[in-house]
């Protein structure tokens, strides 16, 4: 067997800082920025000469630009002039952050010529406007070990901050009961950061890991499929490779999801009276309840796999969601798809599951909560859409159905994956309900691993 893969991952713990006030770090942030912003400026507008460098070659190219020293007295944009003693640290961290936003922009602006030049191919109307560079960024600046961050014990260190008009070294005092109850040991720390949420700062520790992830043969493999819905947040059945079920779980969260309907529709109320309005106070209590539902939903899946063991996790691909045409009552389900946490869930669990090293893995979604898992047909949804009438009478529950045929396809795909093309071929003549993904089941699996064990036997 293959030697398992390792997957390096990262954990960000914050910290309060309890020992100074806003003052102390605030103009340190504004001279990061202003200094950022100038750096933007000059790999924006030197930008031809420095795209085929690797970011350790385009560093020192620009700081040759913008840093006056007695080799480079007269460089093309004097940096020094205008910040004076800045730390070469934090210029080479300003430096690092500006190339990645100016190629992140020239790669979109790529993307939107390519786009335009199609649609113009094709006689289409084009109005979409290009990305525009921003400048400004309310960036965090990365205190270097050793030159801008020194420990002294598990809750003190001197950071360097501009005050009284120099860099200077100030003694700070955090909490650490997140570094105790995280679980860090094994961990590599990175340099920290100082970062600013409303009127309080925060020392954020960055813990990086190469963790194994499980490499079971797939006969052996069990996996978790999950069924992301509207109705119930997701609904789990553990699968073996056979297409056996052994386990099932459905989760939602009743409460939260009431009180964020309550207040969506408060918010929507205030707005017909008052016109559009930011609402700072009601978003925030609606992001609240929406990142309570995505860390319990993901939580309880990864709860769920580690009590059975599990290899892996499969999703949906859940990209933009279409809607249905000619739909009755398509506003209201659209305003559903909008609150609906789909990306968030699958990225929390994927973080989660790596940690513990499971893989994940996600399947084409169509046809999913269509078909039954039986095999016989498409499926009727009633008016509440969380129960499925089979064409052979059965009644099933519409999510459940659906999360078998996802660790079905999963199977299905990984099997004809080891397979020539001929052999492929071959097995799909013998078993036809495996030819279109679009229309793989559990009896599809059920089917294959029958065919593919008599075939063994014989």
């Amino acid at each position: 067997m293959a030697k398992a893969p390792k997957a390096e991952k990262i954990k960000t713990i914050q910290n309060k800082i309890i020992s100074h006030g806003k003052k102390t770090f605030e103009n340190t942030l504004i001279i990061f920025r202003d200094a950022l912003t100038f750096i933007v400026d000059v790999v924006d507008r030197e930008f031809d000469a420095l795209e085929h460098l690797s970011t350790k070659e385009a560093v020192p190219a620009v700081e040759r630009l913008i840093h006056r020293t007695k080799t480079n007295p007269h460089p093309k944009y004097d940096f020094s002039l205008k910040f004076y003693k800045f730390p070469s640290y934090f210029r080479r961290s300003a430096i690092s952050k500006a190339l990645g936003i100016v190629k992140s922009h020239r790669s979109n602006l790529k993307n939107w010529e390519k786009e335009r030049d199609q649609a113009l191919a094709e006689g289409k109307r084009f109005k979409k406007k290009p990305p525009a560079l921003r400048i400004d960024h309310k960036a965090f600046p990365v205190f270097y070990k050793g030159n801008m961050f020194k420990r002294l014990s598990e809750n003190q260190a001197q950071i360097k901050v501009y005050k009284n008009g120099d860099w200077v070294w100030e003694t700070i005092t955090f909490q650490t009961k997140n570094l105790k109850n995280r679980g860090i040991t094994g961990w590599k720390e990175s340099n920290p950061t100082i970062v600013k949420k409303g009127k309080k700062y925060f020392i954020h520790f960055s813990f990086s890991k190469k963790i194994k992830l499980k490499n079971t043969k797939l006969e052996n493999q069990v996996i978790v499929a999950v069924d992301l819905g509207l109705t119930n947040s997701a609904v789990c059945s553990v699968m073996l490779s056979d297409g056996t079920v052994i386990g099932r779980k459905f989760i939602n969260q009743p409460i939260e999801k009431d009180r964020m309907k309550s207040k969506i529709n408060k918010l929507k109320k205030a707005q017909q009276q008052s016109g559009w309005i930011s609402a700072p106070n009601y978003w925030r209590r609606i992001n609240g309840l929406q990142k309570h539902i995505i860390f319990n939903t993901a939580s309880e899946i990864i709860k769920f796999a580690e009590k059975h063991n599990a290899d892996v996790i499969v999703f949906e691909y859940l990209g933009k969601m279409k809607m249905p045409k000619d739909y009755y009552g398509a506003k209201k389900l659209r305003h559903k798809l909008h609150h609906w946490c789909r990306i968030g869930i699958q990225n929390k669990v994927e973080q989660m599951a790596h940690y513990r090293g499971m893989r994940i893995r996600r399947v084409n979604a169509k046809n999913t909560s269509a078909l039954a898992f039986d095999g016989s047909g498409e499926v009727k949804r009633n008016n509440k859409k969380d129960l499925a009438t089979f064409p052979n009478g059965k009644v099933y529950h519409a999510d459940l159905n659906a999360s078998y045929n996802i660790g079905a396809r999963y199977f299905i795909r990984e099997f004809l994956k080891s397979f020539s093309e001929k052999k492929r071929l071959q097995w799909e003549a013998k078993v036809p309900s495996i030819a279109a993904r679009t229309r793989q089941t559990l009896s599809s699996l059920i089917s294959l691993r029958q065919a593919l064990n008599i075939e063994s036997v014989t």
